[in-house]
Protein backbone atom coordinates (compact mmCIF):
# COMPACT_ATOMS: atom_id res chain seq x y z
CA UNK A 1 0.00 0.00 0.00
CA UNK A 2 1.45 3.39 -1.07
CA UNK A 3 2.81 5.41 2.21
CA UNK A 4 3.81 8.69 2.58
CA UNK A 5 6.36 8.99 -0.01
CA UNK A 6 4.33 7.78 -2.66
CA UNK A 7 1.31 9.76 -1.49
CA UNK A 8 3.52 12.80 -1.24
CA UNK A 9 4.85 12.21 -4.33
CA UNK A 10 1.44 12.14 -6.04
CA UNK A 11 0.16 15.34 -4.31
CA UNK A 12 3.20 17.81 -6.05
CA UNK A 13 2.31 15.86 -9.54
CA UNK A 14 -1.52 16.69 -8.81
CA UNK A 15 -0.64 20.23 -7.46
CA UNK A 16 1.14 21.22 -10.96
CA UNK A 17 -1.30 19.73 -13.09
CA UNK A 18 -5.14 20.49 -12.11
CA UNK A 19 -4.55 23.61 -8.94
CA UNK A 20 -6.97 26.18 -10.53
CA UNK A 21 -8.48 24.10 -13.30
CA UNK A 22 -12.23 24.03 -13.54
CA UNK A 23 -13.89 20.99 -13.35
CA UNK A 24 -16.30 20.55 -16.58
CA UNK A 25 -17.48 17.04 -15.98
CA UNK A 26 -16.84 13.95 -13.98
CA UNK A 27 -17.28 10.32 -15.61
CA UNK A 28 -17.85 7.36 -12.73
CA UNK A 29 -17.20 4.42 -14.68
CA UNK A 30 -17.22 1.83 -11.70
CA UNK A 31 -19.65 2.41 -8.88
CA UNK A 32 -16.87 1.44 -5.88
CA UNK A 33 -14.41 3.85 -6.86
CA UNK A 34 -16.71 6.24 -5.10
CA UNK A 35 -18.45 3.65 -2.37
CA UNK A 36 -17.97 6.41 0.30
CA UNK A 37 -19.38 8.74 -1.67
CA UNK A 38 -22.74 7.54 -0.21
CA UNK A 39 -25.22 9.79 -2.11
CA UNK A 40 -23.98 7.87 -5.41
CA UNK A 41 -22.19 8.51 -8.14
CA UNK A 42 -24.62 10.97 -10.36
CA UNK A 43 -24.63 13.67 -7.28
CA UNK A 44 -20.79 12.92 -7.10
CA UNK A 45 -20.68 14.11 -10.75
CA UNK A 46 -23.37 16.95 -10.00
CA UNK A 47 -21.77 18.40 -7.41
CA UNK A 48 -18.39 18.88 -9.13
CA UNK A 49 -19.04 20.69 -12.45
CA UNK A 50 -17.96 23.86 -12.57
CA UNK A 51 -15.61 23.57 -9.65
CA UNK A 52 -12.73 24.80 -9.45
CA UNK A 53 -9.85 22.75 -7.79
CA UNK A 54 -7.94 25.18 -5.19
CA UNK A 55 -5.17 23.56 -4.30
CA UNK A 56 -4.30 19.40 -2.97
CA UNK A 57 -3.38 18.39 0.23
CA UNK A 58 -2.57 15.74 2.12
CA UNK A 59 -3.18 13.98 5.54
CA UNK A 60 -0.76 10.95 6.10
CA UNK A 61 -1.88 8.33 3.34
CA UNK A 62 -4.97 10.65 2.41
CA UNK A 63 -5.38 13.41 -0.37
CA UNK A 64 -7.61 16.03 -0.68
CA UNK A 65 -8.57 18.52 -3.00
CA UNK A 66 -10.11 22.17 -2.12
CA UNK A 67 -12.64 22.98 -4.15
CA UNK A 68 -13.89 27.21 -4.63
CA UNK A 69 -17.13 25.51 -3.16
CA UNK A 70 -15.56 24.75 0.27
CA UNK A 71 -15.76 21.12 -0.33
CA UNK A 72 -13.18 19.22 -1.26
CA UNK A 73 -12.81 15.44 -3.35
CA UNK A 74 -11.06 13.61 -0.62
CA UNK A 75 -8.89 10.00 -2.04
CA UNK A 76 -7.07 7.56 -0.97
CA UNK A 77 -5.35 5.41 -3.24
CA UNK A 78 -5.69 1.76 -1.36
CA UNK A 79 -3.10 -1.46 -2.82
CA UNK A 80 -3.13 0.35 -6.29
CA UNK A 81 -4.87 3.55 -7.17
CA UNK A 82 -3.23 5.83 -9.55
CA UNK A 83 -4.30 9.40 -10.18
CA UNK A 84 -3.02 9.96 -13.49
CA UNK A 85 -3.04 13.33 -15.60
CA UNK A 86 -3.49 11.49 -18.67
CA UNK A 87 -4.11 13.68 -23.04
CA UNK A 88 -7.78 13.32 -23.61
CA UNK A 89 -7.05 10.88 -27.07
CA UNK A 90 -5.20 8.51 -24.78
CA UNK A 91 -7.19 5.07 -25.07
CA UNK A 92 -8.90 3.67 -21.58
CA UNK A 93 -6.67 1.53 -19.88
CA UNK A 94 -9.24 -1.79 -18.57
CA UNK A 95 -9.08 -0.10 -14.81
CA UNK A 96 -9.95 3.45 -15.33
CA UNK A 97 -12.74 3.90 -12.48
CA UNK A 98 -13.53 7.60 -12.62
CA UNK A 99 -12.10 10.86 -15.55
CA UNK A 100 -12.67 14.34 -14.26
CA UNK A 101 -12.29 16.34 -17.51
CA UNK A 102 -12.00 20.15 -17.81
CA UNK A 103 -12.90 23.20 -19.07
CA UNK A 104 -9.71 24.07 -20.80
CA UNK A 105 -9.50 20.92 -22.63
CA UNK A 106 -6.24 20.04 -21.30
CA UNK A 107 -5.11 16.81 -19.87
CA UNK A 108 -7.55 14.26 -18.18
CA UNK A 109 -7.24 13.16 -14.32
CA UNK A 110 -8.25 9.66 -14.36
CA UNK A 111 -8.55 7.50 -11.15
CA UNK A 112 -6.90 3.58 -11.76
CA UNK A 113 -7.64 1.35 -9.22
CA UNK A 114 -6.95 -2.34 -10.73
CA UNK A 115 -8.09 -3.76 -7.20
CA UNK A 116 -10.74 -1.38 -6.26
CA UNK A 117 -9.88 -0.68 -2.98
CA UNK A 118 -9.04 3.00 -3.16
CA UNK A 119 -11.35 5.17 -3.76
CA UNK A 120 -12.87 9.12 -4.14
CA UNK A 121 -15.63 11.24 -2.25
CA UNK A 122 -16.49 14.34 -1.73
CA UNK A 123 -16.66 15.41 1.66
CA UNK A 124 -19.11 18.46 2.61
CA UNK A 125 -17.30 21.97 3.98
CA UNK A 126 -14.01 19.76 3.68
CA UNK A 127 -11.73 22.27 1.98
CA UNK A 128 -9.57 22.70 5.12
CA UNK A 129 -9.58 19.88 6.47
CA UNK A 130 -12.16 16.86 5.67
CA UNK A 131 -13.75 15.81 8.58
CA UNK A 132 -13.31 12.55 7.20
CA UNK A 133 -9.64 12.64 7.98
CA UNK A 134 -10.10 14.95 10.73
CA UNK A 135 -9.02 11.98 13.52
CA UNK A 136 -5.48 10.90 11.49
CA UNK A 137 -2.59 12.66 13.24
CA UNK A 138 -0.26 14.91 11.60
CA UNK A 139 2.79 12.80 9.81
CA UNK A 140 6.79 14.18 10.54
CA UNK A 141 6.95 16.34 7.48
CA UNK A 142 4.40 18.45 8.51
CA UNK A 143 5.62 21.71 9.71
CA UNK A 144 2.86 21.59 12.58
CA UNK A 145 4.24 18.25 13.68
CA UNK A 146 5.14 18.22 17.44
CA UNK A 147 8.38 16.74 18.42
CA UNK A 148 7.38 16.84 21.97
CA UNK A 149 4.26 15.60 22.20
CA UNK A 150 4.87 12.44 19.94
CA UNK A 151 7.79 11.46 21.91
CA UNK A 152 5.33 12.24 25.62
CA UNK A 153 2.68 9.84 23.76
CA UNK A 154 5.11 7.02 22.42
CA UNK A 155 6.58 6.71 25.79
CA UNK A 156 2.77 6.46 27.09
CA UNK A 157 1.97 3.60 25.04
CA UNK A 158 1.73 0.14 26.37
CA UNK A 159 2.84 -1.73 23.04
CA UNK A 160 5.65 -2.56 20.58
CA UNK A 161 7.31 0.45 18.93
CA UNK A 162 6.62 -0.91 15.56
CA UNK A 163 2.90 -1.50 16.16
CA UNK A 164 3.08 2.40 17.60
CA UNK A 165 4.58 3.90 14.06
CA UNK A 166 2.01 2.26 12.23
CA UNK A 167 -0.80 3.49 14.33
CA UNK A 168 -1.86 6.53 12.42
CA UNK A 169 -2.94 8.46 15.33
CA UNK A 170 -0.09 8.64 16.47
CA UNK A 171 1.57 9.44 13.69
CA UNK A 172 0.76 9.14 10.09
CA UNK A 173 2.17 7.65 6.96
CA UNK A 174 4.16 5.31 8.02
CA UNK A 175 4.02 1.96 6.80
CA UNK A 176 5.27 -1.18 6.85
CA UNK A 177 8.57 -0.13 4.43
CA UNK A 178 9.45 2.81 5.96
CA UNK A 179 8.95 1.72 9.47
CA UNK A 180 11.30 -1.21 8.95
CA UNK A 181 13.86 1.03 7.76
CA UNK A 182 13.32 3.77 10.61
CA UNK A 183 14.30 1.00 12.51
CA UNK A 184 17.04 -0.01 10.97
CA UNK A 185 18.55 3.20 11.32
CA UNK A 186 17.69 3.48 15.00
CA UNK A 187 18.93 -0.05 15.46
CA UNK A 188 15.68 -1.18 17.36
CA UNK A 189 13.90 -4.46 17.39
CA UNK A 190 10.44 -3.52 16.06
CA UNK A 191 9.15 -5.64 19.53
CA UNK A 192 10.91 -3.32 21.64
CA UNK A 193 8.28 -2.17 24.27
CA UNK A 194 7.37 1.83 24.03
CA UNK A 195 7.58 2.71 27.39
CA UNK A 196 10.97 1.33 27.84
CA UNK A 197 12.19 3.89 25.67
CA UNK A 198 14.11 6.48 26.68
CA UNK A 199 13.51 10.16 25.17
CA UNK A 200 16.76 10.50 23.69
CA UNK A 201 16.10 6.88 21.70
CA UNK A 202 12.42 8.09 20.89
CA UNK A 203 13.78 10.98 19.84
CA UNK A 204 16.64 9.58 17.22
CA UNK A 205 13.88 7.18 16.20
CA UNK A 206 11.31 10.26 15.53
CA UNK A 207 14.96 11.50 12.94
CA UNK A 208 15.10 8.56 11.25
CA UNK A 209 11.63 8.30 10.54
CA UNK A 210 11.90 12.08 9.35
CA UNK A 211 15.09 11.12 7.23
CA UNK A 212 13.43 7.68 5.35
CA UNK A 213 10.53 9.44 4.44
CA UNK A 214 11.96 12.78 3.26
CA UNK A 215 14.72 10.49 1.08
CA UNK A 216 12.16 8.76 -0.38
CA UNK A 217 9.80 11.42 -1.47
CA UNK A 218 12.91 12.86 -3.04
CA UNK A 219 13.33 9.63 -4.98
CA UNK A 220 9.73 9.57 -5.66
CA UNK A 221 8.79 6.57 -3.69
CA UNK A 222 8.93 3.21 -3.43
CA UNK A 223 7.86 1.15 -6.68
CA UNK A 224 8.35 -3.01 -6.18
CA UNK A 225 5.89 -3.67 -8.99
CA UNK A 226 3.51 -1.35 -11.90
CA UNK A 227 0.88 -0.61 -9.52
CA UNK A 228 2.09 2.55 -7.77
CA UNK A 229 3.33 5.17 -9.89
CA UNK A 230 3.51 8.92 -10.01
CA UNK A 231 0.72 11.24 -11.67
CA UNK A 232 2.34 10.99 -15.01
CA UNK A 233 3.35 6.89 -14.60
CA UNK A 234 6.22 6.89 -13.49
CA UNK A 235 8.07 4.60 -11.07
CA UNK A 236 9.82 5.43 -7.78
CA UNK A 237 13.50 4.27 -6.96
CA UNK A 238 13.51 4.29 -3.43
CA UNK A 239 13.70 0.69 -3.80
CA UNK A 240 17.31 1.21 -4.68
CA UNK A 241 18.38 2.86 -0.91
CA UNK A 242 16.44 0.11 0.36
CA UNK A 243 18.52 -0.63 3.89
CA UNK A 244 16.26 -3.99 5.37
CA UNK A 245 12.80 -4.52 3.83
CA UNK A 246 12.38 -6.93 1.78
CA UNK A 247 16.39 -8.12 2.28
CA UNK A 248 15.94 -11.33 3.85
CA UNK A 249 19.11 -13.58 3.43
CA UNK A 250 21.35 -10.33 2.54
CA UNK A 251 24.01 -9.31 4.39
CA UNK A 252 23.38 -6.32 6.62
CA UNK A 253 24.93 -3.36 5.16
CA UNK A 254 26.36 -1.89 8.54
CA UNK A 255 27.54 -4.98 10.23
CA UNK A 256 27.80 -8.45 7.27
CA UNK A 257 25.26 -10.07 9.54
CA UNK A 258 22.37 -11.55 7.23
CA UNK A 259 19.17 -10.05 7.38
CA UNK A 260 16.00 -11.90 8.81
CA UNK A 261 12.51 -11.57 8.15
CA UNK A 262 9.64 -12.38 10.55
CA UNK A 263 5.90 -12.53 10.81
CA UNK A 264 4.36 -9.17 12.06
CA UNK A 265 0.67 -8.35 11.99
CA UNK A 266 -0.23 -10.73 8.37
CA UNK A 267 2.95 -8.99 7.12
CA UNK A 268 6.79 -9.29 7.09
CA UNK A 269 9.29 -7.50 9.12
CA UNK A 270 13.04 -7.04 8.11
CA UNK A 271 15.38 -6.66 10.47
CA UNK A 272 19.33 -7.36 11.38
CA UNK A 273 19.45 -10.13 14.33
CA UNK A 274 23.30 -7.90 15.73
CA UNK A 275 21.87 -4.06 15.27
CA UNK A 276 18.81 -5.22 15.96
CA UNK A 277 18.80 -7.72 19.13
CA UNK A 278 15.02 -9.06 20.37
CA UNK A 279 14.26 -7.21 23.47
CA UNK A 280 15.17 -9.09 26.63
CA UNK A 281 12.19 -8.20 28.24
CA UNK A 282 9.06 -8.65 25.93
CA UNK A 283 6.05 -6.87 26.33
CA UNK A 284 3.44 -8.37 28.13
Amino acid sequence: MPELPEVETVRQGLAKWVAGRTIESVEVRHPRAIRRHLPGDVHFAAVLKDRTILDVARRGKYLWLPLDSGDAIIGHLGMSGQLLIEPADKPDGPHLRVRILFTDGGPELRFVDQRTFGGLAVSEGGATLPAEIAHIARDPMDPLFSDDDFVTNLRRKHTEVKRALLDQTLISGVGNIYADEALWRAQLHGARPTDQLTKPAARRLLGHVRDVLGEAIVAGGTSFDSLYVNVNGQSGYFDRSLNAYGREGLPCKRCGTLMRREQFMNRSSFSCPRCQPRPRRPLR
